[in-house]
Parts: C-alpha cells; structure tokens; sequence
C-alpha cells in the first residue's frame, strides 16, 4: 500500500515529500505514523516549496473552490479525489462596534463558528485527514475529542461513508454529544477527561488498527488548521495582519497558522513581516500559559477544571511549540477565568452577533486583556479567531443572559412590560458608571 501511495504522489500533488520528524529532522514515509522512532518528537509534513513556488498562484487559487481545496496544493493528498463538504472560507468580519469597545482601529474577527458542516474550525482538519485516511485505505475512522472534534469526525465519516467511532469525556455539553450521535456513530462516553481519552485512543488505534485523525493521522489531520492562516492573508487583500489571538488547547491551531503564513511567504503569494502571536486559554487549564509565563520550554500537566471544555487540555502536545512562537514573534499567552469567558461570550454577542463557544469567549476575554495592559497596539492589524459556534455550549451562559419578560396578548400588558425593561435597562447603565 505504501509503495502505490506513494506512486500516486509523485503523480497527483508532486509538491507532497515526506514526513519529518519536528525534534530531530528524521524523514519517513507518508504513512500513519505520527512520532519519530529515534527521538519520539512529533512528525510533520514536509513540502517541496520550489515546486510550489512553479505551481501556484494568486489567480490560481482564486479560481478554486470556496472552500479549503483552494489551497489543495499546500495540504497533505495525493490524489484529486478529496472530501470537499464546502468547509472553509468563512468570514473575515471588521470589527465596528467591538474594536470601538475595546479601542481598537482594525479588529478583524475570522468566524469559524459558522464553518460547514458541523460549526467550528474542527470541520478543516477533519476534512484534510479523512481525505489522507481514504487514500491510505482506512475504512474505519475514529478520534479521541473534547466535542467539535467528534461532531466533524462523525459527519464528514457519514458523508464518505466511512465507519465512525469517536470517543469524548463523559461529562460533555449536551448539544456537543447530540451534534455526533445524530450522523449514526458508534459514540464512547469515557469516565475521566480528554488527556485520560486520549490515552486510551492511543491503545485503541495500536490495537484495531483504525485511522484516528488526532493520533496516527495527526500529521495531516493538523495540516488542516493551516487553511486559516491562508484564508486571512487572501481576504486582508493577500496581505498578513500584524498581530493574531487565537485559542490555545493542544497548541497545533497556533503552530499551524503560523506555519500557514510563512509558506505563503515561502512560496512568493504574499510579502513577508512580522506577525505578533497571542494565545488565550482559561485559568482552570492553563499549561500554555504557565510556562510562557514562567519562561519555561517544557509543559507541567495540569488537570483541567474549567466551563471552556474544547479547550481543555491537560497536556498539550503542541505547547511548547506554541510558546515558542509567542515569545519569537513578540506575542504572549494570557488566561482568563470562567466569569471573564461568560463576559467574553456576552461582549461579542452584544456587539457584533456573533454567538461563540466558550473557546471563543476565552479568546475575546483574552483580547480584551491585552488591550487593557497595553499588549495591543490600537492601529496594529488585529485579527481574533472564533473557532466555534455558542449553539453548542448554550449551558455556559444560561443563568447570565437575563430571561424573557412574560406578558398577556393585551397592548397595556406589553406597554408596562417594555417600561419596566427600560428601567432595568437605565439602573444597569447606572452601575456601570458608577
């Protein structure tokens, strides 16, 4: 099998060489493999970029799919037949009335929440890894998940006809759990968190063979998060912002959108300059930031204890490639607490009507922090991304959000409703000034 994928590299995406150990620099066949045998760092993909730099351009991608097969070129397949479900190429949305909140001059806000088919970036690097696993033979697909990660897994499987089995944290949000059971998955509830889950998928995956796309698929599977890197130089205008907050939980999202941007610069589609990056996690799990904070390049596992359960790893894999990237492009990585990721949630909903997962509160409370210490330069650039949708975490919020003012089908029932809500509306102003 090895042996005829590889044919079909050399035929259909030339620019596709090798996977290469991030540690030592040792290469190995594009296989299901994921760790290096020598030095057990992780393996990535590496790329032909002169055969790039010959293939691609502006006009060329442009003139793909609206979606993330636009950049077909610069992901991890070999052949034309990918599993397009129209993920990708969400909105880039300028911010108003949120950047005047916070004052800031050019706030862009990259809404993953509505990306297709399942609402949060997942869908991206899900998309890439069931295209790989197809070309590798796999028939079977799992994941080990916090959530949005089994939604996509279990939909995109269902579209490919793929068998699925995906397994999550017992404890999960309800409407994360609904969102996989509804594509028909063999779905596994685990007694104990994401760390413990993902431990006991690693044995899964040795055992029966399956292609997990966050274990021995992770190579490809993570290319994925690099579609958002490309998607925000294309739509500033092929040009790259000055500063990015992104949510952190393994880590790979931050390193990927980094990496995205220096192959377009790599590559001559865009002009290269520093680009700041920050990252948000939530004080309950908060690894990332501990070691940033401390300066330190290892990672102390922590058990998490926080309403941002997307995020909520223990023991990223990616952290201390995510500091890395912070302290050279002269970002930082702040936590926040449970109440300031309620607030975030509310403050972008109230002001641009975007309804965003706890991750996503985590990143605008975040944002919100470093403006406030200054970290933020107001005419920098600023680009934040919402990785996912509120629909699916609506438990964080309930109890915050106010409730509705009951009234009979009669007009002075409604009119003493609408002046009692202005009132309340007037005391809370009042507060505020105060």
């Amino acid at each position: 099998m090895t042996q005829a994928i590889s044919k079909l590299t050399q035929a259909s995406n030339a620019t596709l060489k090798a996977l290469k150990c991030k540690e030592c620099g040792a290469e190995y066949e594009l296989k299901a493999s994921h760790v290096c045998e020598f030095c057990f760092g992780p393996l990535e993909v590496k790329y032909d970029y002169d055969a790039l730099r010959q293939s691609v351009s502006r006009e060329k991608i442009q003139a793909g799919p609206n979606s993330i097969w636009r950049y077909r070129a610069f992901l991890p397949v070999a052949t034309d037949n990918v599993i397009d479900v129209g993920t990708g190429m969400t909105p880039l949305v300028r911010s108003h009335r949120l950047a005047r909140r916070l004052g800031l001059n050019k706030l862009y806000i990259k809404n993953d929440a509505v990306n297709m088919p399942t609402l949060s970036f997942k869908d991206r690097v899900v998309s890439v890894a069931l295209s790989r696993a197809r070309e590798l033979g796999f028939t079977t697909v799992s994941c080990a998940s916090t959530g949005n990660l089994a939604n996509s897994t279990a939909a995109i499987a269902a579209h490919a006809g793929l068998d699925c089995c995906v397994f999550i944290p017992a404890d999960l949000e309800a409407g994360k759990v609904l969102g996989s059971l509804i594509y028909s998955p063999t779905l596994m509830a685990v007694k104990g968190n994401y760390d413990q889950v993902n431990r006991l998928c690693s044995e899964v995956a040795n055992t029966h063979g399956w292609g997990f796309v966050n274990i021995n698929l992770r190579p490809y599977y993570s290319e994925g998060s690099k579609t958002l890197g490309y998607e925000v130089a294309e739509q500033l205008g092929w040009e790259l912002p000055d500063h990015i907050v992104a949510p952190l939980a393994s880590g790979s999202l931050f390193t990927k959108i980094y990496k995205g941007f220096q192959e377009f610069v790599e590559v001559g589609l865009v002009e290269g300059k520093q680009v700041r990056f920050s990252g948000a996690q939530a004080e309950g799990c908060s690894p990332i930031a501990e070691a940033f904070k401390e300066d330190r390049d290892f990672i102390k596992p922590v058990k998490p204890n926080t309403i941002a359960k997307s995020i909520a790893i223990g023991n990223p894999a990616d952290g201390v490639y995510a500091v890395d990237i912070a302290k050279k492009t002269g970002g930082n990585i702040e936590a926040v607490t449970d109440a300031e990721i309620i607030e975030g949630i509310k403050l972008l909903a109230e002001t641009e009507g975007i309804f965003t997962e706890t991750a996503g509160g985590t990143t605008v409370a975040v944002l919100k922090k470093l403006v406030e210490a200054g970290k933020i330069d107001p005419d920098e650039t600023t680009v934040v991304y919402i990785t996912g949708n509120g629909l699916k975490t609506q438990e964080a919020v309930q109890g915050y959000v106010g409730e509705p003012l009951t009234i009979d089908a009669k007009l002075d029932s409604f009119e003493r409703a609408l002046e009692r809500s202005r009132t309340l509306d007037r005391l809370e102003w009042q507060q505020v000034l105060v």
